[in-house]
């Protein structure tokens, strides 16, 4: 699934490991592993660039600004918008390229004849909870860091969704289904887009090859009896659409069976060479 439809961002370029991106008016250099061809310029001479990121030997990186740009900017898809700056380990606030999944659930949502219950777990800046909740979706947004779900209100204050179309919870992610199914609380659709590797507030470890599955079952009891969709999200190395596929139907068992199909992909974005940039697997059912 290639997410070609954006007007407020392209990939100029790519190459040596890296991406050239225009975001509304600013250029920006990014490292990205999967780009392992050579580049045809020197894409961090290209004459708007404003900011670039690079990798340190001894890990992580920083943000070089070369240009004056705003502290923060706005950019938009159809009518969704979106706040972005320059953060931490070269990112940005938003993930282009699930643009196509947004695209996916908003079609779902508004065709369901019904009103919607969405869960949106690992939840970030948001970006699934506004088209959720534009497609007239009630959506639960739920993330352990504090800053990125302020950061989802803003956006959704930005899109002009109104305030009791989502609610925010900063909270553990399994934590908080365990309670919510001791409730008696079921949602319609689940999204999440879980990381690679993160650490509990108590220390607990958690690895997505050892966890998922578990947290795939435990949202099985979370989910209504007729559901409309299962959406998975990840950019762990190694991990391919199949196994995301495997891990849906296992995992949501009895709860899907004979009612719908599940089926993994790959998230792409288009680029100014005209070929596909991988950036992520994805698996949903529906």
């Amino acid at each position: 699934m290639i997410a070609d439809k954006w007007a407020d961002y392209e990939i100029i370029a790519t190459g040596g490991g890296e991406k050239l991106e225009k975001w509304g008016d600013v250029v920006l250099l990014r490292p990205d592993p999967q780009v392992i061809w050579p580049a045809a310029f020197d894409l961090s001479s290209y004459k708007g660039l404003c900011a670039k990121y690079t990798r340190s030997s001894s890990g992580g990186g920083s943000w070089e600004r070369l240009k004056k740009i705003p502290d923060e900017w706005t950019v938009g898809y159809k009518d969704y918008k979106f706040s972005l700056k320059l953060m931490g380990f070269k990112h940005v606030g938003l993930f282009p390229e699930q643009a196509s999944n947004w695209d996916l659930i908003s079609g779902l949502i508004k065709n369901a004849g019904r009103q919607v219950n969405v869960l949106n777990l690992f939840a970030y800046t948001g970006g699934a909870s506004v088209a959720a909740a534009m497609a007239g979706a009630k959506v639960t947004h739920v993330d352990a860091a504090k800053g990125m779900v302020e950061r989802a209100g803003l956006n959704a204050k930005l899109s002009n969704i109104p305030n009791d179309k989502i609610r925010y919870i900063v909270d553990d992610c399994a934590k908080f289904v365990t309670r919510e199914i001791k409730r008696g609380v079921r949602y319609d659709a689940v999204i999440m887009d879980p990381p690679s590797f993160g650490r509990g507030a108590g220390g607990e470890v958690w690895r997505l090859e050892d966890n998922l599955y578990s947290l795939v079952k435990l949202c099985s009891s979370v989910l209504a009896d007729n559901p409309l969709f299962f959406l998975i999200n990840s950019y762990t190395t190694g991990l391919q659409s199949t196994a995301l596929e495997n891990v849906l139907s296992l995992g949501l068992g009895d709860k899907i069976s004979g009612k719908g199909k599940v089926e993994g992909y790959e998230v792409c974005l288009s680029t100014g060479e005209g070929i596909p940039l991988p950036c992520g697997y994805s698996a949903m059912y529906k």
